[in-house]
């Protein structure tokens, strides 16, 4: 009886086959083997063999493998760079092309990226923006790998020279790339001029959503030289606050935040601060989680620029079914909200908060509810004159006394008339017989 050949070589059959239908449908086999834990390194030469091949789908599988056992078997991966380089300046497609940056780019093995140094430089001049776009991120992957290398060989000049690059889509991979590393670094890789940030407004309004973040942010790091390049700024990423991305939203503001500290025309900083309130108030409705976020950038807006918000006091307001920690937030912001014409409602609605389930809450809003009660009550105390402006304590219907030397005043009149009873007969027990009068109308009952 002959003996049935096993899975492997079963595998090994249909990759050697001259089958293009077979070789797939091997491959794929492989790929879920891969994927469900089992080691099918062995047909690692078997299927570098194949690389060969100008089929594009048959191509990306060979190139998944690759990836998965690059790390692994750095010295099985070896084999491919020769393919990988071919088809990294191949002159008739250019997805292939990108294909072969973007897995160097994923490789990331010390060993293997020198030889794939050559070929990112090329493709990072090719003609096709898509092959750019994605030797702009391979640059930043290739930087985890050997991050003095990278340095070395100038591709941080490079990447901050594809900032003039005439597509949008390599400019935001650019700036993407720039912040990964300057992060990774240490020190800001993002240097801006006026023209720069001209090129970068004008490519905001065409890049993707997760582009515009990246500009916005970089924006942000660019401290304008006058008065008429921060209108012009402020005025081009104004669209920015209507869009659908929360993201996109928050760095518009953030752009807007710090710009506005370089306008002197109070009108027109009050007319930016109305704008930034619509979109906060926006985002408030969205999911918890994001409600969260844009609560904590509003506490830190008010603490800068109370005007965004100060008449927007009800929309804080707790609700029954908000988490715990975005009732913290709401009771904070109500706080830095809270101003002699809301005191009242804001009170009001802390007292309601006193019945609450979670204990920490209860007590850190009866806290603020004492704290803006007495603060409430400060002023009409402040206002009684001190005792040695006017020794005269009679009350409103009684004459002055006829030894009082100090001269009657509007405050005092005041105070007096609003002064308790009770405080009043105290302030009459502690002033001095000889400046009192002989004749006392008596205090009512």
């Amino acid at each position: 009886m002959q003996k049935q050949p096993s899975e492997i070589q079963q595998l090994k059959l249909e990759l050697g086959g001259g089958d293009l239908k077979l070789k797939k449908a091997g491959l794929r086999k492989i790929i879920d083997a891969m994927t469900r834990g089992k080691d099918v390194s062995s047909l690692f030469t078997d299927i570098v063999k194949n690389s060969m091949t100008t089929d594009m789908e048959l191509k990306k599988l060979i190139y998944l493998y690759i990836l998965n056992y690059a790390k692994s078997h750095p010295d099985l991966a070896i084999l491919a760079i020769n393919t990988l380089r071919k088809d990294a300046r191949d002159k008739v497609n250019p997805f292939l092309r990108a294909l072969a940056v973007r897995t160097m780019g994923c490789i990331r093995v010390p060993q293997i990226t020198e030889y794939l140094l050559e070929p990112l430089k090329y493709a990072l001049k090719d003609e096709d923006s898509y092959v750019r776009k994605t030797a702009v991120i391979c640059i930043g992957k290739l930087y985890d790998a050997t991050p003095e290398l990278m340095e070395d060989q100038g591709f941080l000049q490079i990447l901050q020279s594809m900032l003039g690059d005439g597509n949008v889509f390599v400019v935001s991979n650019a700036l993407a790339t720039l912040t990964y590393i300057s992060q990774a670094k240490g020190e800001n890789l993002v240097v801006l001029d006026p023209p720069m940030v001209q090129k970068l407004l004008t490519a905001l309004g065409d890049c993707q959503e997760w582009g515009q973040i990246y500009v916005l942010d970089a924006l942000a790091l660019y401290t304008p030289a006058a008065a008429a390049e921060v209108e012009n700024v402020l005025e081009r990423i104004t669209p920015c606050f209507s869009h659908s991305n929360s993201g996109v939203v928050l760095s518009c503001i953030r752009v807007t935040m710090k710009y506005l500290d370089y306008l002197h025309q109070p009108e027109l900083v009050r007319s930016y601060c109305k704008k930034m309130g619509a979109p906060l108030i926006t985002l408030l409705g969205a999911e918890h989680e994001v409600q969260f976020v844009v609560l904590n950038c509003i506490n830190l807006i008010l603490q800068k620029r109370a005007m965004v918000l100060e008449k927007e006091t009800k929309i804080f307001y707790c609700n029954f079914n908000d988490p715990i920690y975005v009732k913290r937030e709401k009771l904070d912001i109500l706080v830095r909200l809270a101003s002699a014409d809301n005191i009242q409602a804001i009170l009001h609605e802390l007292k309601d908060y006193t019945n609450e389930v979670d204990v920490e809450f209860v007590k850190k809003s009866t806290i603020i509810t004492k704290a803006s009660t007495a603060s409430a009550a400060a002023p009409s105390n402040s206002k009684r004159p001190p005792r040695s402006a006017c020794r005269c304590s009679g009350s409103a219907s009684s004459p002055r006394s006829p030894t009082c030397s100090a001269r009657p005043s509007s405050s005092c009149a005041t105070s007096s008339a609003s002064t308790p009873t009770s405080t009043r007969a105290s302030s009459r027990t502690s002033a001095r017989p000889s400046t009192r009068s002989k004749t006392r109308t008596p205090r009512a009952p």
